[in-house]
């Protein structure tokens, strides 16, 4: 059954009521549209007059070009070059990206040594940087020097034991001085003012004698003085490169310590001395109670003395771990340093033998003694509590839990008050002697990173990770 216009096998079929042929539908209607007659007969012819036949679908026959076995050979032989044209095209990208592969592996392998060469390197040269030993010679402007004896001159022996014989004489007997912070009032401390941002990066603050100023420094190398009650900068110097570590206030001069090693003295402002004597980052300073001796550690594993009458090193002692924070006896005869290796060294200030150690569970960041003389406070990484350790027993008498992580441990001068800061805030803990017991006059939500008491402990001074000043006061 062909269509009488197209001579094809029609896809939708249908017959002429007046001449009987079979039209395809669409062509068929498209040929009334336009003449209005049938083709055939050329009769008048509607729509109306088409019967659509009802048929089973017809499969179209295969193209001329498939209905021959050489047309279906060349077909196939097509196909085939595109097949291997396309497996050569894969195995040429497949060889680029082996060598690819191979090149990026060997430059990694390399890297790896390289790396590691070079971490071995710097090991030793820090090795070496640590155990270098210089004997004493002549230095102009205060600078570095290393010296094998680790006993100090006559001169500041005698000052040290003179210092000891008349503190541990009066200390106990010490009253409390008049209008020092009491339980009731500590406990109604509560924020009273927080500064803008005032140095990026500080780690470590200081008060001068009346507590209306504090010492800190940043990142940038510099070093201010901020007046708590003027709310603004008086004063700033420079200490040079690298970030202020650590610092001090005695009287009219101040301290600061450096990450690249260097220790500066400062007197109304202007410097008066330098010292570089650490292979490396300088951790922490601490001041005799002479007031005669500075002292310093740092990431090198040595601490030094130096002579503030004459603004020299006085000694350097080689230690077996990186120190992290150290601290004199409140009566000057010893010296106490915590190393990132959990142990917290005790040693005689006079020549530097090693009379004591106490061993914690991490790397110690902070350590306070008591006035009380024979009581030590410490703070380790990745602990929550503060130990208090008895020096004549050697053992730890009591351990203060926080629930956090602890940045800075202070006793106050009456040996009283134990102030703890860490990220989570401030608290004050007070041992009664008279009760002997332990209490919780004051805790605050500041975070905190290091504090300092201010005169009369009558406020507390609360640096955070931002370089900003929180005031604790009544």
């Amino acid at each position: 059954m062909l269509c009488a216009i197209s001579g094809e096998a029609p896809q939708v079929p249908v017959a002429s009521r007046k001449s009987g042929n079979v039209f395809e539908k669409r062509l068929i209607e498209a040929y009334i549209t336009e003449n209005g007659r049938d083709p055939v007969t050329d009769e008048d012819l509607s729509t109306e007059d088409l019967v659509e036949l009802k048929a089973s679908r017809i499969i179209r026959p295969r193209p001329p070009t498939l209905t021959s076995i050489p047309s279906l050979l060349s077909v196939f032989q097509n196909e085939w070059d595109a097949l291997a044209l396309e497996a050569y095209t894969l195995r040429q990208q497949l060889t680029q990206t082996r060598q690819e592969l191979s090149t990026a592996l060997y430059q990694h392998d390399a890297a790896v040594r390289v790396i590691a060469r070079l971490s071995r390197e710097r090991d030793e040269a820090r090795e070496a940087l640590a155990g270098i030993s210089i004997h004493r010679r002549p230095m102009t402007n205060g600078g570095a020097m290393q010296v094998d004896n680790p006993g100090l001159s006559n001169d500041l022996v005698m000052k040290v034991e003179a210092t000891q014989e008349k503190l541990s004489k009066t200390r106990r007997k010490r009253p409390i001085p008049e209008g020092w912070v009491t339980s009731d009032t500590l406990s109604s401390f509560v924020p009273k003012e927080k500064t803008h941002q005032l140095y990026p990066g500080a780690s470590s603050l200081a008060t001068n004698d009346t507590g209306d100023s504090v010492l800190l420094g940043g990142t940038d190398g510099k070093l201010g003085i901020y007046s708590t009650t003027g709310n603004t900068i008086t004063k700033e110097m420079s200490v040079g490169h690298g970030a202020v570590t650590g610092t001090l206030w005695l009287g009219g001069r101040v301290f600061s310590s450096t990450s690249t090693g260097t220790v500066k003295i400062f007197d109304a402002g202007l410097p008066v001395a330098d010292f570089s004597n650490h292979a490396g980052e300088v951790t922490a300073l601490a001041i005799h109670p002479s007031s005669d001796i500075l002292a310093s550690v740092g990431v090198d594993r040595s601490y030094v003395f130096y002579d503030l009458t004459t603004k020299a090193v006085a000694t350097q002692v080689l230690t077996d771990a990186a120190l992290t924070t150290a601290g004199f006896h409140p009566d000057g005869h010893l010296f106490a340093t915590g190393g990132i290796d959990g142990q917290i060294k005790v040693y005689d200030v006079k020549n530097g033998t090693n009379v004591a150690n106490f061993e914690s569970t991490g790397a110690i960041t902070a350590i306070s003694f008591s006035e009380n003389g024979t009581w030590l406070a410490s703070a380790a990484r990745g602990s929550t509590s503060v130990s208090i350790w008895d020096l004549r027993k050697s053992a730890v008498i009591h351990d203060i839990e926080t629930g956090s992580s602890i940045s800075a441990v202070q006793w106050d001068y009456t040996g009283q008050y134990l102030a703890i800061a860490g990220p989570s805030g401030v608290l004050v803990q007070q041992y009664s002697k008279a009760s002997k017991e332990w209490s919780e006059p004051l805790k605050s939500a500041v975070p905190t990173i290091a504090l300092a008491w201010g005169h009369n402990a009558t406020s507390m001074f609360c640096l955070d990770a931002e370089g900003r000043i929180t005031t604790l006061a009544l």
